[in-house]
């Protein structure tokens, strides 16, 4: 969930027997002149604080329980057994509890217990709250601690050495906000209004996956192939001596089970025999004050395009710059990365103006007159791209596949015509899918303005 805004006081007066900490005082940050009927209420007014505690035994398994980041809700994050956890006492979850997360309520880290969660446990860094439901409805009090203006609040009254990871938000900083609370039957419309935004926003995301998986069945028709998915690995499999090429279950469990691309419409090549350049990036050190050329980063690689929104720059001298200045149609592959997921995705470069890669990435230049760069990197993206990737990539400290490993990729290689054909299809899913996201994200943005304006009282409900 994004969070949006409200203003804020700019300049305030504070007693010195109020001026608990060198910081802007949480009640300061969040008041706000409320409409009528409207009251300001301690959280701690509100809520009773989950106090049950059960010593872990050091052989029960516990299934242990997160919150999400930006108010994306509880998981279950782990099994393990009492034995193995540094807690010598978890906490089990109660349904309806508002819950957050101590080191990350800074990262709107809030949440309310879904009941299919109720067999899990946190420790004591999550700690619940069980609100008074004849007075603040639980969805309410989560929606007011996810937005802007209560997690700048938050930010200021955390505590700790490192902003990363040990901006603790205490029990008794949380309980001393103050709430605006209007009627339940207002704090229900603001929930329901917020609830059917977001049935909107999943209902798009929805038909924008949809779209994707559309779009991969096509391409694998075209090219006469079944995708992996729809096939089953083997449990057990028997490998001959000279078809062993590696030590490592997955690499020939993928080589015994998975799709075999030679059964398509299409002659199958390797990469090697259509590329005219492979190479690595550069590992000069890039900078953020926008001195030298933008440089593309793995995080500039998004859901299969370039995205050249966040950039780093590296000073180069000429020679340096000069061979590593990238050319339309270049494909930038990610070489290695903590997720294997990552390694082996790619992007077609389309863009204007210099940019060179970082050491991260190898650049492959295709022979265009045998292959359309878009057709080659959609293929490498895709699963049956992805299963040969897994296959070969392996994990030394970090998961990484190298340049030789990427030349013995094989792709079908259709006629030019056909490439291009195909690939003006996948344009047009791609820009139906594009459509489907924008909308969530415009509504994302619009219903949590709109939900902070009412929480806050700067928006009446008759206006909303």
């Amino acid at each position: 969930m994004a969070t949006v805004s409200a203003a804020t006081q700019r300049a305030f007066a504070v007693w010195w027997k109020d001026l608990e900490r060198w910081v802007i005082p949480p009640s300061l940050l969040l008041r706000r002149t409320l409409p009528a009927g409207w009251i300001s209420v301690r959280i701690g007014a509100l809520v009773r604080q989950v106090a049950t505690r059960v010593k872990a035994e050091p052989e029960t398994e516990y299934r242990m329980a997160g919150v999400r980041w930006y108010g994306e809700g509880c998981f279950h994050r782990e099994t393990v057994r009492g034995d193995a956890m540094s807690a010598k006492q978890v906490t089990p979850l109660v349904p309806g509890a508002l819950i957050y997360n101590r080191l990350f309520a800074w990262k709107a880290s809030f949440a309310v217990v879904p009941a299919d969660l109720a067999d899990c446990y946190v420790s004591n860094e999550f700690p619940q709250f069980i609100p008074d439901t004849t007075r603040v409805l639980p969805e309410y009090l989560y929606l007011f601690c996810t937005r802007e203006a209560t997690i700048r609040a938050v930010n200021a009254a955390s505590t700790g050495s490192a902003a990363v990871s040990r901006n603790r938000f205490k029990e008794e900083q949380f309980l001393a906000f103050e709430i605006p609370l209007p009627s339940l039957t207002e704090q229900k419309v603001i929930v329901t209004r917020w609830r059917q935004a977001r049935e909107e926003i999943t209902s798009a995301r929805e038909r924008a996956r949809k779209h994707v998986g559309l779009i991969d069945a096509r391409f694998f028709a075209d090219l006469g192939l079944r995708s992996p998915d729809q096939l089953a690995m083997p449990k057990a499999f028997a490998v001959w001596w000279e078809d062993f090429r590696r030590w490592g279950v997955r690499f020939n469990q993928l080589n015994q089970g998975g799709a075999d691309i030679t059964q398509g419409k299409y002659p199958v090549v390797e990469l090697d025999s259509v590329l005219d350049l492979v190479q690595y990036g550069t590992s000069e050190k890039a900078n953020s004050t926008g001195k030298g050329v933008p440089v593309l980063r793995i995080g500039n690689i998004k859901d299969r395009v370039l995205d050249l929104t966040d950039l780093k720059h590296i000073p180069l001298s000429p020679g340096a710059l000069n061979g590593l200045l990238l050319r339309e149609g270049d494909v930038l592959i990610i070489r290695t990365s903590g997720s294997r997921d990552l390694v082996g995705t790619c992007a077609v470069f389309r863009g204007e103006g210099e940019y060179v890669f970082a050491s991260y990435l190898i650049r492959l230049r295709f022979d265009t007159g045998r292959v359309v760069p878009e057709f080659a990197s959609w293929f490498l993206n895709s699963l049956l791209g992805r299963q040969q990737v897994d296959a070969v990539s392996r994990q030394i400290m970090q998961n990484n596949i190298n340049s030789e490993e990427l030349r013995g990729l094989q792709i079908p290689l259709p006629p030019l015509a056909v490439q291009q054909q195909i690939m003006k299809r996948v344009a047009s899913g791609r820009a139906e899918i594009a459509r489907e996201r924008g909308t969530a994200e415009k509504r994302s943005k619009t219903i949590d303005a709109e939900i902070e304006a009412l929480i806050f009282g700067t928006k009446s409900l008759k206006d909303a």
